[in-house]
């Protein structure tokens, strides 16, 4: 993975003409939790000058033609983050800036990043190029537990019913990890609060947690399963058990 991420910033910095201000990593590469087929490389790049329109196309699909040129680096098709001007960055107020996403790319003025990643990068972030600081403070606790209870929401919403992916069971690291958040007004990897809420005792039923932990550490085994397929669609009932766990540690903050 070091040499993907020494690669990807080097062909970043060609076609910014060397303006970065500087680079970091946060979530999974950072706190030793990546696990090819799941994770993604999050990362910020932050440039000294406005990007041009032409820099932003260069940059718009550089993952995939990385990718064209080397197709046995399964890492390319990881990265997942902005490229954006430090200023720009700083005021939350963009002219332009690309984002890479798990859905695909764009070259857009908008975007506002989520309160556990600040959090991750004024905390843990990890620098890669350059030898500036972190530019923003990290988040306190009354916005961490705020963010906590939007995505307590985004579970109600969207967790009721889950599909074949690997993901659908992600729910459920995802709630553990809130309520480790909630308790310690921390932040850790996904497998550390699988793991953390398990020493805990926190949900009733722990066997599919203790499962979710198994496919996280080596989700390319288990993808393709149809065993695991089929427990995967299921899960619904089992995540909302889990954020009735959640919503009692809201109320109880």
């Amino acid at each position: 993975m070091d040499k993907a991420v020494t690669r990807m910033i080097k062909e970043i910095a060609s076609i910014l003409e060397g303006q970065i201000y500087g680079t970091w990593l946060y979530g999974s590469a950072v706190f030793d939790d990546f696990r090819p087929g799941w994770s993604d490389i999050d990362f910020v790049v932050l440039v000294n000058e406005p990007i041009s329109e032409k820099q932003a196309e260069r940059l718009l699909m550089l993952r995939q033609n990385m990718l064209k040129k080397e197709p046995d680096n399964m890492y390319y098709r990881s990265f997942e983050g902005v490229i954006a001007n430090v200023n720009e960055y700083r005021s939350q107020a963009f002219q332009r800036l690309v984002y890479w996403g798990t859905s695909g790319q764009r070259i857009t003025d908008r975007y506002t990043p989520d309160p556990f990643s600040l959090f991750e990068l004024a905390k843990y972030g990890k620098r890669v190029y350059g030898d500036k600081e972190w530019i923003l403070s990290a988040p306190d606790n009354e916005e961490l537990v705020a963010a906590v209870r939007e995505h307590y929401d985004c579970i109600r919403k969207y967790a009721v019913e889950t599909d074949e992916s690997i993901y659908s069971c992600g729910w459920l690291l995802d709630i553990a990890r809130c309520i480790y958040t909630l308790r310690n007004g921390d932040v850790i990897s996904k497998t550390q609060a699988g793991l953390w809420a398990i020493g805990e005792h926190l949900f009733s039923d722990e066997a599919p947690l203790r499962k979710t932990i198994e496919i996280r550490k080596s989700p390319l085994l288990y993808k393709n399963r149809e065993e695991i397929r089929q427990w995967l669609k299921g899960l619904g009932p089992v995540v909302q058990s889990y954020a009735d766990v959640l919503e009692q540690e809201l109320i109880n903050v």
